[in-house]
């Protein structure tokens, strides 16, 4: 950890703030009621209070000190054998009230002379603003206070229902060592929590917005994962690895290489999740165990699609992760991933679907950065990612140039659905693939209870069932015949 901070007890915020908290600073914890301000600040209380350092809590005119109180007990990381031993709770709502801001200045400073605390809290600091007669009896305050702080080797925690603008615009914050901000932001019908740090004087943090819970157990941080990409080259497997589908690795150029990402996408019932199952369980096959990260299908369903296709619904080298779509965190949802990847030594992975994950992630800038960094962050792993896309029904499908994600993939399979002699058929045909040569062809195939069988090149027929042509293959196809 780095000389000089203070930590909360919870190892994502340390990572977010470089380390922790300035220790002998000022830090402003700033968001609008109901975000987790007095949460975190506590937090940082209990933690961080010694017998011989105790840590200081100043309530005062925002939420009476016995609510703080009552609330706080029903968290996990409140300690009440350590309230008067090495957490002390103080109201300055009394003394604000008789006194004003002086004898406010004056209590925290005597305070301070028989503590000598290690962390100091005031919470509503921005309550305080009400007392002062104008903008310069405030700042005059503000000056006296910091002074007082400043000179006393303690951290102190600014609790205030600030709003953004408000930085700018109220002189604490250019006193302020550092800035936390809390903030519920709406996605449609739902909300979501995000950390960010304004502010971190002599220290680099983690930027961008950090989505994070509120719990029993206090304040659960999800970092924003965000992969700098790695300075010169990491080692990859030269050998391929089969896709797990017969006959679709010489399509491939002769299979997949390790580490790639490669998207699957297709229209709804064209049989993306099915080649996925071929991915992970043909790499059970070759001793490689995988993880299924499934927002479509849920554990019963899925289930039920893998006996319908004669795999086994508890391999022992598979692990499946599946997490509904209806109230997730994609930061939170990417943590528990990559555990699952760590814990069972995967080395391929299936996530279905990136649909349900740019959902997840509330705006596209974000989506594209999240999907990015994974994609980076496995192949410096060597481990294997398939993801499924799913495009718009018939008629209405996309070139695969359109799919905004197709950038990021290493390798991209589209399904299509085409007519022939009345009959919808399935076919497929390999768009790109990244550092190899690939077939041109688009090959039909069947779903049956083997799972995916290639078959014959696709014809023209009588008409492509999502508006493409099919182009008359080359007789060296690599289809395999029926």
């Amino acid at each position: 950890m780095p000389h000089g901070r203070r930590r909360s007890g919870h190892p994502p915020l340390a990572e977010v703030l470089g380390g922790g908290l300035p220790a002998n600073g000022i830090s402003i914890i700033m968001g609008l009621p109901g975000t987790g301000k007095t949460i975190i600040a506590q937090q940082y209380t209990f933690h961080n209070a010694r017998p011989d350092r105790p840590a200081v809590y100043f309530s005062t005119l925002s939420e009476p000190l016995e609510k703080i109180l009552r609330f706080g007990q029903n968290l996990g990381f409140f300690d009440a054998s350590a309230v008067g031993t090495s957490v002390f709770y103080e109201d300055l709502g009394l003394v604000a009230g008789r006194d004003g801001l002086a004898g406010v200045g004056d209590h925290v400073a005597a305070v301070l002379k028989q503590r000598r605390p290690g962390l100091v809290v005031i919470d509503s600091f921005k309550a305080l603003q009400v007392l002062a007669v104008g903008d310069a009896e405030f700042r005059q305050f503000l000056h006296q206070l910091a002074g007082r702080l400043s000179a006393f080797p303690a951290a102190s925690l600014w609790v205030g229902e600030y709003e953004a603008d408000e930085v700018a615009l109220s002189p604490e914050f250019a006193v302020a060592d550092a800035i936390v901000e809390l903030a519920t932001v709406p996605a449609g019908q739902r909300e979501k929590r995000f950390l960010s740090v304004r502010k971190l004087r002599g220290s680099g943090f983690r930027s961008g917005q950090h989505g994070y819970r509120l719990t029993p157990e206090g304040l659960h941080l999800f970092p924003r994962l965000a992969d700098i990409p790695a300075a010169g080259g990491y080692p990859l497997g030269d050998r391929r690895i089969p896709s797990g589908i017969p006959g679709l690795d010489p399509m491939l150029g002769g299979g997949l290489w390790p580490g790639a990402c490669t998207m699957v996408a297709g229209p709804p019932g064209s049989g993306k999740t099915v080649m996925g199952l071929h991915f992970i369980f043909g790499g059970t096959q070759q001793g490689e165990p995988g993880v299924i990260a499934t927002l479509q299908e849920n554990p019963t369903q899925l289930q039920r699609m893998l006996g319908g296709l004669g795999w086994p619904t508890g391999h022992p080298a598979v692990e499946v992760m599946y997490r509904s779509p209806v109230d997730i965190y994609i930061d939170e949802w990417v943590y528990e991933l990559l555990a699952a990847v760590e814990r069972t030594g995967a080395r391929r992975v299936l996530l279905d679907s990136l649909m349900d994950v740019r959902m997840a992630a509330v705006e596209e800038t974000r989506f594209l950065e999240f999907m990015y960094s994974l994609a980076q962050r496995f192949s410096r792993q060597g481990i294997s990612l398939l993801t499924t896309y799913e495009m718009p029904g018939f008629g209405t499908a996309p070139s695969p140039s359109g799919v905004a994600v197709s950038h990021l993939a290493d390798n991209v399979i589209m399904i299509d659905y085409h007519r022939e002699r009345g009959t919808l058929k399935r076919s497929l045909a390999i768009v790109k693939t990244r550092a190899s040569g690939h077939s041109v062809d688009m090959c039909e195939f069947r779903i049956g209870p083997d799972g995916i069988t290639l078959g014959d090149i696709a014809t023209p027929g009588d008409a492509p069932a999502t508006g493409h042509r099919h182009d008359t293959a080359r007789p060296d196809s690599p289809c395999p015949p029926q």
